[in-house]
């Protein structure tokens, strides 16, 4: 146990120092390519910090262990919005760029109700059919991530007009000089490679304490593994928040639901078909409510993710986690 407590100290550690790592690369390398810091967070960033659910999910499905694979995707992206996102807010409030509010939020939104419809096999098929994400839905979601991928790269042709490097340069010769390329890239790899071993030392760590204090494998899932998976996500967003880089920090959060959607999920389902677990409606009605709880966030007011407003979704993030631990009655199939 001694051991294992050291390690988890090391893992949040590690993942602490390569969530600085890995925004201090995202920044320069953006200011190089001429992109904004927001398509980092969006591709690059989120792409990273979703490496620990791609390689959870990967090993589950290999392994037939599907329940893992549903609970790791839809428990990290709860987390990235109640958790990771509530918690950055309250840091710093977090302004919602309107191209983010109109197309990757709307992305977001449509891949989390496509994986809820293509749950519904017993309502939608047959009452003898398994409700799970098969591997054709797999490839029909890796084909949405490509389209996202297409209004992405287009959007980073487009700033890279003259106009927009124009303005890139004025703002890097107002602010810090950004490091060479090379350097840049090294950052960002190695703070890829920080938060990842971090999140597997934290995670590996907790779930050795928690089965020697009695906690149930199921539990360890639900919670646990969704949530170290998260932990890279929760690192830099928090990082990011605190060096006042908010579009990283809502661009990873975004980004990486729509990465573990469509790329993460998709993989894992066209590998091994992905079945919904007993009580895994009940995740996908949370993570839906929280998804289109930012829609007000990011239309009405002043677009900013207020304190009171991270506030709120941190408490909602808790108090679902403690209702599904504790509370639940008779799970929704």
């Amino acid at each position: 146990m001694p051991l294992q407590i050291i390690l988890l100290i090391a893992g949040l550690a590690l993942l602490i120092a390569g969530g600085d790592i890995l925004v201090r690369g995202a920044i320069g390398a953006a200011r190089l390519l001429g992109v904004s810091t927001l398509l980092i967070g969006l591709t690059v960033v989120a792409f990273g910090t979703s490496a620990p659910e791609l390689a959870v999910n990967l090993f589950a499905a290999l392994q037939g262990n599907s329940d893992v694979s549903f609970g790791n995707i839809v428990g990290s992206n709860i987390a990235n919005i109640g958790l990771i996102l509530g918690a950055a807010a309250l840091i710093t409030p977090l302004t919602i760029k309107h191209t983010i509010a109109i197309r990757e939020i709307p992305m977001m939104l449509l891949a989390t109700v496509a994986l809820f419809i293509m749950g519904l096999d017993t309502y939608l098929r047959s009452a003898a059919a398994v409700n799970e994400i098969d591997r054709a839905e797999g490839l029909l979601l890796l084909m949405l991530f490509g389209v996202f991928l297409y209004y992405t790269i287009s959007e980073a042709l487009r700033q890279r007009s003259d106009k927009y490097l124009a303005q890139m340069s004025s703002e890097i010769e107002q602010t810090e000089k950004p490091a060479s390329m090379g350097l840049s890239l090294l950052l960002l790899v190695g703070g890829l490679v920080a938060v990842s071993a971090g999140g597997k030392l934290t995670v590996d760590a907790a779930v050795y304490i928690a089965e020697a204090v009695g906690i149930s494998q199921t539990l360890i899932g639900l919670t646990i593994v969704a949530l170290g998976t998260s932990l890279p996500e929760l690192a830099t967003s928090i990082m990011a928040a605190r060096r006042g880089h908010a579009d990283i920090a809502i661009g990873n959060v975004v980004g990486s639901n729509i990465f573990n959607i469509l790329f993460v999920l998709s993989i894992t389902a066209t590998a091994h078909p992905v079945a919904i677990p007993v009580g895994g409606f009940t995740d996908l009605i949370a993570l839906a409510l929280l998804s289109f709880a930012l829609l007000p966030i990011a239309f009405i007011g002043k677009n900013i993710v207020s304190r009171f407003e991270g506030l709120l979704l941190l408490v909602a993030y808790i108090g679902y986690i403690l209702y599904r631990t504790f509370g639940m009655p008779a799970p929704i199939a």
